[in-house]
C-alpha cells in the first residue's frame, strides 16, 4: 500500500520505517528541508534501537522515501497519516496548528478519495476540525475520510511495540474507512494483537486516558514511597504486593524521581484542559500531575539533608534521558535535579550512554564524563537518575574507590540497602529506609 506520513519526529519515523519494512511504500514528509536532507542522507536524527539498521534496510529496497514536497506525496499516498507535533500551550492545551497546516495543505492537493489518519496524540474532536479544514481547502469536493489511530510506541522499545502491539486501536466513522485500515493493517491481526474498531471520538479519547492511568500508577506509588521512608517500609516489596494481584497487574508501579517525556506530562496536561473546557471534574490529573512535580523536587532536598551544605561540592550523576534507551531528555526529572544541584552552589558532572549531546541543548554549566566511572571520580557524592543497565551492572566497590565521599542517592533503587552498607555507603533511595 502507498502511504504517506507528515511529520519525521519520534512516532512519525518509526511508523514510517516500520510500515516501510512490512512492504509498503512510504513517503514521508517534513517541512523542515535540512531535515530531510539529513534523513536522505541516511543520519537518523533520533535514538532509538534497531531504528537506524531497520531505515537502511529498508532504504536500500527502496520502499521509504522523504521529501518536503507535500503535493506529490498527497498524491501518491492512498493513506495519510499526520504525525505532526502538538506541543503544549502555556493553558496545557494542546496546540493544533501543525495538524491544522496538514489537513489544509491535504484538502489543497488532494485529486480523489483518501484516508487520513490522525496518529498525532489529540484532543476528542479533533478529527472534526481536521475534515472542516480539508472541506475548507477544497477547489473541488472530494470524498475522503478522517480517522483516529493513537500510537502506543514506548521510547526504547519502539519497534517491537509497533511489529508486535498488544492491540490497534482505530476510530472510524465509516465502512470504507474501516476496510482500508483493515487491509493496512492486516499483517498486525494474531491472537494476541486484535485491531479494535470504534468510533473516531472514542479513539481519540482512548489515547489520552491510557497515558494518564498510567501516569497515575507513577504517581500513586512515588506519593506511598515518603511513607514508607518514614515508617521503615519497602515500596519495592509493597508494590510486588499489589502488582501480583491480576486486578491491577506489575507495571509502572517502580518509585522514582518523577515521570518525564513526551507524551506523559503533557497530555496529562492537556486532558485536564479538555475536561475543564467540557466543565467536567479534573480533581485527579491534577493531582497527578502536582505529585509528579512534588516527586522530582524531593530529591535534592533529601541530599542536602544527608551532606548538609551542598555548595563547592563536585556531584556525580548517572542518567540524563528520562527512561533508558532514549535520548529524550523533555521534561527529565535530570533536568530540575541538576538546576536546584546548581542553586545551591554545586558542581555537577554527569554521564548518559546516549543523552549527552540533547543535555548541552537544554542544560548549562555541566561537565560531562566519558564513563560512568570517570563521572564518579573525585566527587563527593553520587545521584542515580535514569536506570540504564550498565548502571544497574556497575562494580560498585570500585565507584566507592573513586569517589572522594560515600554518599549514593538512588533515584531508581537499583541497588540493596544492606549491600551497599557493607561497601561503606551511606545510601538513600526511593521509598525504602536509608542506611
Amino acid at each position: 500500500m502507498k502511504i504517506t506520513i507528515f511529520g519525521t519526529g519520534y512516532v512519525g519515523l518509526v511508523s514510517g520505517i516500520c510500515f516501510a519494512e512490512l512492504g509498503n511504500d512510504v513517503t514521508c514528509v517534513d517541512i523542515d528541508a535540512e531535515k530531510i536532507e539529513t534523513l536522505n542522507k541516511g543520519i537518523i536524527p533520533i535514538y532509538e534501537p534497531g531504528l537506524k539498521e531497520l531505515y537502511e534496510k529498508t532504504k536500500e529496497r527502496g520502499l521509504i522515501h522523504f521529501t518536503t514536497d507535500a503535493a506529490t506525496a498527497i498524491e501518491s499516498g492512498k493513506v495519510l497519516f499526520i504525525c505532526v507535533g502538538t506541543p503544549q500551550k502555556q493553558n496545557g492545551q494542546a496546540d493544533l496548528s501543525y495538524v491544522m497546516a496538514v489537513a489544509s495543505s491535504i484538502g489543497k492537493h488532494m485529486k480523489e478519495y483518501k484516508v487520513i489518519v490522525d496518529k498525532s496524540t489529540v484532543p476528542v474532536g479533533t478529527a472534526d476540525k481536521v475534515a472542516h479544514a480539508i472541506k475548507e481547502s477544497q477547489d473541488t469536493a472530494v470524498e475522503f475520510d478522517v480517522t483516529s489511530n493513537p500510537e502506543f510506541l514506548k521510547e526504547g522499545s519502539a519497534i517491537k511495540d509497533f511489529m508486535e502491539p498488544d492491540r490497534i486501536v482505530v476510530g472510524a466513522d465509516s465502512e470504507r474507512a474501516q476496510q482500508v485500515m483493515l487491509e493496512l493493517y492486516k499483517p498486525f491481526v494474531t491472537e494476541k494483537a486484535k485491531v479494535i474498531f470504534m468510533d473516531v471520538k472514542s479513539a481519540e479519547i482512548t489515547k489520552y486516558a491510557a497515558n494518564a492511568m498510567l501516569a497515575t500508577r507513577i504517581s500513586f506509588m512515588n506519593e506511598l514511597a515518603p511513607l514508607c521512608e518514614e515508617v521503615g517500609a519497602d515500596i519495592i516489596k509493597v508494590a510486588r504486593g499489589i502488582g501480583t494481584d491480576t486486578r491491577i497487574g506489575p507495571k509502572f508501579l517502580q518509585a522514582g524521581p518523577g515521570y518525564g517525556g513526551s507524551c506523559f506530562p503533557k497530555d496529562i496536561r492537556a486532558l485536564s484542559h479538555v475536561l475543564e473546557t467540557h466543565g467536567q471534574a479534573n480533581t485527579i490529573l491534577k493531582a497527578v500531575d502536582a505529585a509528579n512535580e512534588r516527586t522530582k523536587n524531593r530529591v535534592v532536598p533529601r541530599v542536602k539533608k544527608m551532606l548538609g551544605s551542598l555548595a563547592k561540592k563536585r556531584v556525580a550523576v548517572w542518567g540524563l534521558a528520562f527512561k533508558p534507551e532514549t535520548d529524550d531528555m523533555r521534561e527529565s526529572p535530570a533536568i530540575p535535579i541538576i538546576e536546584q544541584l546548581q542553586e545551591e552552589f554545586a558542581t555537577v558532572v554527569a554521564y548518559d550512554p546516549e543523552a549527552e549531546e540533547t543535555s548541552k541543548k537544554v542544560i548549562k554549566n555541566v561537565e560531562y564524563a566519558a564513563d560512568r566511572y570517570s563521572c564518579v571520580e573525585g566527587a563527593d557524592l553520587l545521584i542515580i537518575v535514569t536506570d540504564w543497565a550498565e548502571f544497574k551492572t556497575a562494580n560498585m566497590e570500585k565507584v566507592k574507590s573513586l569517589l572522594k565521599g560515600d554518599f549514593v542517592f538512588d533515584g531508581r533503587n537499583l541497588f540493596s540497602p544492606g549491600k551497599m552498607k557493607e561497601l561503606g555507603f551511606r545510601y538513600e533511595s526511593m521509598g525504602r529506609k536509608g542506611v
